[in-house]
């Protein structure tokens, strides 16, 4: 997986998550600022992200530094799977 595929993951799920179209996600796009996610919807998109794409998150892994921008929630989104596939 790339950040390609990440970022059209987390765009459908955000799509569904938020009940509107999300579309053209940039890197520096604020998860809580620009989209206006809150703690409930950042769980509901983890969940639509592990049925998407197998994202298997450990509640304990879970760093508010990670879900500042797409690029930071992409770098987590890959660094969680290379440790998977790793493991």
């Amino acid at each position: 997986m790339d950040r390609q595929n990440v970022r059209t993951a987390l765009e459908n799920a955000l799509t569904d998550v938020l009940e509107r179209p999300v579309t053209g996600l940039t890197g520096e796009v604020k998860l809580f600022d620009d989209l206006h996610l809150d703690s409930t919807t950042m769980l509901e998109m983890l969940m639509a992200l592990e049925d998407s794409i197998g994202l298997v998150v450990d509640p304990e892994d879970l760093d508010a530094d990670d879900f500042v921008s797409v690029d930071t929630f992409t770098d987590f989104v890959l660094a969680t799977r290379r440790e998977r596939a790793v493991a």
